[in-house]
């Protein structure tokens, strides 16, 4: 079993939905593996803290009459049908943290909104989200391809933006293919990368201004991300750091090929 086959057997593991077999591959898997055994502890501390009710945070009481003054039976429905539309399923771990995004969501119309590092934090938790929903899922690509000729026009009449799309194969990334998601409220483009047995989602939208690349580590994933040329880049792995700084920097200095 490797990192992100492990990954992706964690939510069953926890349910006890693994047979006597699988169960016993991700034990002795994570016996060698200190970074999965992070990841396992920290989707621990979150099914405990949904189970009790801790580090909850509440609303103001008008904001919350507005919001549910807001939702009315129809919108209820079609909430149902965008946590379907995300993969959600009912895992309990992933169907919160869609309900708490489409609430932070909700009370953005009606102008709640968070900024600076709060606006970070939150994409963060919504990328390693992504990363994860990708490997539960089996929904890892809608096109399967290492010809970014063939990526790249697939998002045309998808999306209204251009994603760039650049070949990293040379460099020991090679491109997997690419998906829609939802991130930061908008749907947005996912390239998928590897490096060895590691997944690498690159996630891709609009956005002003020029940021100098980041670092951030959740749940047991590393994060990258960084705005340039009216884009913003947000990549996400199981790799170690000093890896997926490598994949970014070579992203940064690649030029796509002429069509």
């Amino acid at each position: 079993m490797n990192c992100s086959e492990c990954r992706a057997q964690t939510s069953p593991y926890l349910d006890g939905e693994l047979t006597a077999e699988a169960k016993a591959a991700f034990e002795r898997h994570l016996e060698s593996c200190a970074e999965c055994r992070a990841a396992l502890a920290s989707a621990k501390r979150i099914s405990a803290a949904i189970r009790t009710g801790g580090d909850r945070f509440a609303a103001p009481a008008h904001v919350r009459a507005r919001i549910l003054g807001e939702i009315g039976r129809s919108e209820r429905r079609s909430l149902w049908g965008d946590l379907r539309l995300l993969g959600v399923g009912w895992n309990p771990v992933a169907l919160a943290a869609s309900l708490l995004l489409v609430i932070v969501a909700t009370a953005g119309g009606m102008g709640f909104y968070l900024g600076g590092a709060d606006h970070e934090a939150l994409l963060t938790r919504e990328v390693v989200a992504g990363q994860i929903r990708s490997l539960m899922a089996s929904h890892l690509t809608d096109i399967a391809s290492s010809d970014q000729h063939k990526v790249k026009p697939w998002f045309n009449g998808k999306l209204d933006f251009s994603p760039p799309v650049v070949d990293l194969a040379s460099e020991g990334y090679p491109l997997v293919g690419g998906r829609l998601d939802y991130i930061g409220h908008r749907t947005v483009a996912a390239l998928v990368y590897r490096r060895r047995d590691h997944v690498i989602n690159l996630f891709i939208w609009p956005e002003d201004g020029e940021k100098p690349l980041r670092n951030e580590t959740q749940q047991g994933y590393n994060v990258a991300y960084y705005k340039h040329g009216g884009m913003e880049y947000w990549a996400v792995s199981d790799l170690g750091e000093a890896e997926l700084k490598e994949f970014v920097a070579l992203l940064m200095g690649a030029k796509e090929a002429p069509a």
